[in-house]
């Protein structure tokens, strides 16, 4: 299916462009107006963008139906700050609330039973609950257009962060198995972040992995390897020497059984690096395929 977005209405490019471009994390901002009126409210366009300065980005967008504009965008417009409260699965059904649209005189903490904390500089409140919390200043606001469903988006530098010592490690680092992060899909979609689906990825420094063009044409060719395998693979600076000690029961055997049939013994030799991979035993697989 092939879509041109200047054919689809605004629901349906909201449709397709959420549920797509997702998981999003979710600014959990804090504002108040120069009368003191104080807003809470979630927004999912949102993410980092620099370390130095520290900047993250967020967008309160024009409501489509009606095209009106968001308190909190009208808060920040009258006093440029915000914190950002970093939300996690424990807080999202009280976070979802406060996505009501109440009338600016409610204070969504309290409607959400959420607790205010003072911030110590800015004006906004922090949501004591959230165990990640960023006062910011707004340093712009950029409308990205005047219909419906246009963004505004706010670039705010982050002055100091709050992090509660339950989520960090002995190093005084946060433990991303600590911190239950939820993230925003589309329609009524979350997902969350949690041990059960947390792994790592050996991330290229200054050595230069060879490549998947690099690998060896049985191995860049297999109909087992995934592309997640072959990109394992091919992150190494160079091709391994083979080493002699290497021997496990299951390579044994695949030799004793497959060694009459050399393209069934690649099959199950791929079958076994692959194992290994997926288990991130990178140097083992590669053992097992230096063996054809």
């Amino acid at each position: 299916m092939i879509l041109d977005i200047k054919n689809l209405n605004l629901i349906e490019r909201q449709h397709y462009l959420q549920h797509a471009i997702a998981p999003r994390p979710i600014c959990f901002a804090s504002t108040i107006d120069k009368a003191g009126n104080i807003n809470l409210s979630p927004f999912s366009f949102f993410n980092l963008f620099s370390v130095n300065p520290p900047i993250v980005v967020f967008s309160p967008s024009r409501r489509i139906r009606n095209n009106t504009t968001k308190h909190s965008l009208e808060n920040m417009l009258e006093v440029p700050e915000v914190v950002i409260n970093i939300v996690d699965y424990p807080m999202l059904q009280q976070t979802s609330l406060a996505s009501c649209e109440y009338p600016k005189e409610i204070n969504e903490f309290i409607k959400a039973g959420f607790t205010q904390e003072p911030a110590t500089l800015v004006k906004p409140p922090m949501v004591k609950e959230s165990k990640v919390k960023m006062e910011c200043i707004v340093l712009e606001i950029k409308s990205l257009g005047k219909e419906g469903g246009a963004g505004n988006l706010v670039i705010c530098e982050i002055l100091r962060i709050h992090i509660d010592e339950i989520i960090l490690d002995e190093k005084k680092l946060i433990d991303q198995k600590k911190l239950q992060h939820v993230a925003r899909l589309g329609g009524d979609w979350y997902c969350v972040v949690d041990e059960k689906n947390l792994f790592t990825v050996q991330k290229p420094n200054t050595e230069l992995g060879i490549g998947v063009d690099n690998l060896p044409a049985h191995i860049r060719t297999s109909t087992i390897l995934t592309g997640n395998n072959l990109g394992q693979l091919a992150n190494v600076q160079s091709i391994p020497s083979v080493d002699p000690s290497f021997y496990t029961d299951t390579l044994k055997n695949i030799f004793q059984y497959y060694a009459i049939n050399p393209d069934e013994m690649e099959k199950e030799l791929h079958v076994y690096a692959k194992e290994l991979l997926d288990k991130g035993m990178v140097n083992e697989a590669w053992q097992v395929l230096l063996a054809i």
